[in-house]
């Protein structure tokens, strides 16, 4: 599976783009602020719909537009794929695929599998407990359809036992409904937290091998996954909380307030950590990430790395070329210095100023 082309319109800072990617390593190199992550989060939006940066659509289309474009090919076990995205300020995005347009934007998870890296994802450790949630609900939706399913029904219902919260101040009779919204939430959120357990244990096994090879077998790194409550708990914990969620007009217990720990030994390094482990475990984090991607869908992902080769020392960037020599890997940096020393095949070269690409004939290899 790899990415044979994209083109953008009104995009950022593209007023139109048009590159071929090549199946192997793709380097999009220039100053800061000249438009490089763009090109990854267009990529990634073909694959999730969403941007790893988190913006809105509005905030993506190009300044004094009021849509942009998204269009990319995809070549899948000897069949190609085309993917068309509509971005508009004031509606929801249009997707198509191969020419048909779907009717729920979860129906594109699947068709391909990215994996991008970048420096939050670096940060990711310490930050706080929504970037981890949203780790695993991306990597999930994309593996896994019946989360996706389970996942964005007891979003919808959190969100409307909420607002129902909130009318039970001015009409206290509303109480009585809570038990049917608590009975969905409660039925939906023990499949989640379930999944969730299971997709951090097998993260586990990856996580053991391949961080103790980064630290010369001297730590084991292991994800603790802390579930707001556990799912024979949760109708019981929803109950008992009530009041208190009636006077914060919010629901405090759930999969929508779960986290994780990174352990070593027995020394939490999201609090004790010093910054060279914390960054050797999310580099950890992210391989184990294309491991398991690559046993579960018995094939190669697509690895998008967003100018984290800078964040990281020689040996660490080492490891990381090693292990990516098999997979399409589009990758943006500022220059190419890091590659010098590196026995590593580029395959194409884009230099990236002020919102427009140029093919360099050059490879450093």
């Amino acid at each position: 599976m790899y990415v044979e082309s994209l083109a953008l319109e009104n995009y950022r800072n593209y007023a139109h783009l048009s590159v071929n990617l090549s199946p192997g390593i793709n380097i999009f190199f220039g100053d800061n602020a000249q438009g490089k992550t763009n090109v990854l989060e267009a990529l990634y939006m073909c694959a999730t719909t969403k941007s790893h940066r988190g913006s809105r659509d509005r905030e993506i289309i190009r300044f004094g537009e009021e849509e942009a474009h998204i269009r990319m090919l995809l070549s899948k076990e000897h069949v190609r794929h085309k993917i068309d995205m509509h971005l508009k300020k004031n509606k929801s995005k249009g997707i198509a695929i191969d020419g048909i347009p779907i009717r729920k934007s979860g129906e594109l998870f699947g068709l391909v599998h990215m994996i991008c890296f970048s420096p939050e994802d670096l940060a990711m450790i310490k930050n706080g407990p929504g970037e981890r949630r949203r780790f695993l609900d991306l990597e999930l939706c994309q593996l896994d359809k019946v989360y996706l399913h389970n996942i964005s029904n007891y979003n919808k219902i959190v969100n409307q036992r909420n607002n129902l919260l909130k009318q039970i101040g001015f009409d206290s009779a509303l109480k009585d409904t809570l038990d049917i919204w608590d009975m969905q939430m409660v039925n939906y959120g023990r499949k989640v937290i379930e999944t969730r357990k299971l997709f951090i244990a097998q993260l586990n096994e990856w996580l053991e091998q391949i961080h103790g090879r980064l630290t010369g077998n001297r730590e084991k790194l292991q994800l603790v996954y802390q579930p707001s409550t556990e799912p024979e708990d949760f109708e019981r914990a929803l109950l008992s909380r009530r009041e208190q969620d009636i006077r914060m007009k919010m629901s405090g217990t759930g999969p929508h307030r779960d986290d994780f720990l990174f352990m070593v030994g027995n020394v939490d390094i999201r609090k004790f950590g010093s910054q060279g482990q914390q960054r050797t475990a999310a580099l950890s984090l992210k391989l184990a990430e294309i491991e398991l991607v690559r046993q579960s869908i018995g094939g190669e992902p697509v690895l998008l790395l967003d100018d984290v080769l800078s964040e990281l020392d020689s040996s660490r960037q080492n490891y990381l070329l090693d292990c990516i020599k098999d997979i399409q890997t589009v990758i943006t940096c500022t220059g190419l210095d890091e590659f010098v020393n590196h026995r590593f095949n580029i395959d194409r070269i884009f230099k990236v100023t002020d919102g427009t690409v140029d093919f360099v004939n050059e490879v450093v290899g």
